[in-house]
């Protein structure tokens, strides 16, 4: 079931690669650049038109600067996404890419395609798959 939420402009940090298939290495590595992942708010941004994907994670005040640590920056700009949940979504995987299709199809009339597309990790059982509406 698809509801709505706002999201505020938000600094992250974020390792890119090549290929929606190494996320999980993409993670690993932003992970490791992280003294805790406690409170983390963690996000995924795919690029199809260049497959470029970015593990992010929020900022947090005490963070050093992220070039000091081998991190890119990035700004998720403010406004309203339609979402969906994913629970247990370590083990679905696979439901990520046919329910961000659908979601598109869904919505292609209200999408906002100046804002990116993402996933937000909720928790380590909660994935959000986020598409951009207009206001």
């Amino acid at each position: 079931m698809e509801t709505k939420m706002m999201l505020d402009e938000t600094e992250l940090m974020y390792v890119s690669v090549q290929g929606i298939s190494n996320a999980p290495r993409a993670f690993d590595k932003l992970e490791s650049k992280l003294p805790s992942l406690k409170g983390r708010k963690f996000y995924g941004y795919f690029n199809p038109d260049t497959d470029e994907y970015r593990a992010c994670v929020a900022t947090a005040a005490e963070d050093p600067r992220p070039e000091t640590i081998g991190l890119q920056q990035w700004t998720i700009p403010k406004g309203p996404y339609a979402y969906e949940k994913i629970e247990d979504w370590n083990s679905k995987k696979h439901l990520i890419a046919p329910t961000f299709e659908r979601m598109i199809k869904e919505n292609t009339s209200v999408i906002d395609w100046s804002r990116p597309i993402l996933e937000f990790y909720k928790s380590m059982t909660e994935l959000r798959l986020l598409v951009p509406v207009k206001a």
